[in-house]
Parts: structure tokens; sequence; C-alpha cells
């Protein structure tokens, strides 16, 4: 007979793909383009794990038709936004179902841009550049289960795969030292990286929480990260990926009261000096022009960063 125990468990459907297509009525259209994963998770589903009993589970498919049927009967304005979609379809779950504790969505997305000529978006054509990820998830959970009378609502957004590089104003010197040092100090670099950037939010009023201007946070956070990343001399000269991933964090929680702490991940992408001296030719320090990319090892700077005091919605 087994002893072990369940200590935790959630199950769902992953990879939904879903597009709404709004058409207004003097012919803009606007496109959103998800990938969906909603998992549930409560205590009375622990005996489909122990006891095989499916009495009650909500079918997977149950859950991916829900995704289809919330992007259609929701209203436009919040199917559009990932942040709003997300908790409208763990809220959902959670008062539908009386043994669901906790819903949890996540909505990835690469967003189209829409096609522009001379100066003007064109009603209805979008194509898509290598661009970043962006992405968010809900947690809706019932704080007295099994009413859904009262719920805390979590929600993680951010972005990833934003690749930058910048040619010069790059330093990293006066690290520490010792017989296992062989880099030299680098007064001025390539310095490349493929930004992780998470920010959350955290209510226990959903209604207040949707009011939250979720695009133009996402635009500002991006905005902060590039604008560090290429103007702010408190970030690079004499300082290092770590003083530039406190700023950026910083400009974002300054600008944006309601969101409660950023997570960072900032791999170092190498581009290092090839020696060419060999063949006579001056390519190190400051004759540097021609570069090797080095993939593997990278450097892997991370931190989350909050207030003081937490932030409330």
């Amino acid at each position: 007979m087994e002893t072990s125990i369940i200590k935790s468990q959630a199950y769902g459907k992953d990879r939904v793909r879903v597009v709404r297509v709004v058409r207004h009525a003097d012919g803009w259209q606007e496109i959103a383009d998800y990938w969906v994963c909603c998992l549930l998770s409560g205590e009375q589903f622990e005996s489909s794990y122990t006891k095989g009993d499916n009495k009650l589970v909500v079918a997977t498919d149950s859950q991916k038709n829900t995704v289809y049927y919330l992007a259609k009967t929701l209203p436009a304005e919040k199917v559009m936004v990932p942040e709003v979609f997300a908790t409208e379809v763990a809220s959902f779950m959670v008062n539908k179902y009386a043994h669901v504790t906790t819903c949890h969505v996540k909505v990835t997305t690469k967003p189209w841009e829409r096609m522009k000529f001379d100066n003007k978006g064109h009603p209805h054509s979008f194509y898509r550049e290598g661009k970043e990820t962006r992405w968010t998830e809900a947690f809706v959970t019932k704080t007295n289960p099994p009413s859904a009378d009262k719920t805390t609502v979590l929600v993680n957004s951010g972005f990833y795969d934003l690749e930058v590089l910048k040619t010069t104003n790059s330093s990293f010197v006066d690290f520490w030292r010792d017989e296992l040092t062989t880099l030299p100090d680098m007064p001025d670099r390539i310095l490349s990286t493929k930004v992780l950037c998470q920010w959350k939010y955290v209510s226990d009023n959903l209604a207040q929480l949707q009011l939250q201007q979720f695009d133009a946070i996402y635009a500002g956070v991006k905005r902060n990260t590039l604008d560090v990343f290429a103007n702010d001399p408190r970030a690079w000269v004499h300082a290092s990926v770590q003083s530039a991933l406190y700023i950026m964090a910083d400009r974002t929680l300054n600008d944006f009261k309601s969101v409660d702490d950023v997570y960072y991940a900032l791999p170092n992408i190498h581009y290092f000096p090839f020696d060419l001296s060999k063949f006579g030719l001056k390519n190190l320090q400051t004759d540097a022009e021609v570069y090797m990319p080095i993939a593997d090892p990278s450097g892997y700077i991370t931190a989350t960063v909050s207030r003081p005091a937490k932030g409330k919605l």
C-alpha cells in the first residue's frame, strides 16, 4: 500500500493557441496571438493521483474549450491585454468550480507589428520581427474555499529574449583579484545580453487590478531597460552589469507604483578581441576592431529589486 503524500499538484492544458481579431466598423482591425497554459489545483484533486478517482477532474480539453469560449465572449478590451485575459480565465475557473482552489494561467505572445506606409498604419496588415517574447501569468486563489467570494490575485508579467548590444561605453575594472584571476581590466568593451525581465502585481481586488495600464507598463519597463543600457553613464562607467540591472529596476519601481518588485536575468554574451599580433596587426585594447563571439561559457547576473516597504494596489 502506498504511503507517500502529495506535496503539491496542478494539472491542465498547455500551449493552447488562440488568435483573436477585433474588427471595428471603420475597417480598422486588431489582433492578439497567444499561447495559453491553464492549470488547476485544489485538495480535492489529490484522489485522482492517489486513488485513480476522476470524478472531480475537469478535463484538460474542457479547459482548452474555456479559453476559446472566453476569447469569443469577453469584451475585446479584456482579451487584447494579456494580463487582463489571464486574470479573466483564472477567475472564471475558480468561480465556476467549487473544488478548484487556485487557477494558474500563463499567456505568452510575440506581438504582431502593424505595417506602416507613408507613416500611416495599415488597417489590417501586420508583420513580425525577431523581437522579444512578452508573457504574463495570473494566479487567482480562493482565500476561503470552497466559496469564491474572496480571492487573492498575483500577476507576474515580463519579457525575454530582448537581445541588445553596445560597441563602447562599457567597462569592467577594479574587481577582485587572486591567484586564479586571468581576466585583465576592461576599460572599454563590447557589451551584449539577452534580457529576461519580470515584474509583479499583487491585489485582493481583481477589478481594481485590471484597471492597471498593463500595456503602458510593459512599454515603460522595456523603455527603461533600453535607456539605461544605452545612455545611463552610472550603469557602465567603471561599473558593471550588476549596476545597470539595479538602475533599470529602480527606475521601473519609481515610475510604476503598482509594481511590487522587478527581477532581471542578464547573461553576459561575450565578444573578445581576436589576437592578430602573430600577423603583425594590433587588435587588442584600444586597437580592437575585430572580435570573436564566445557562446559558452557566459556570465549570468540576476537580482530581484523591491521597495523597502511593499506597495499595495
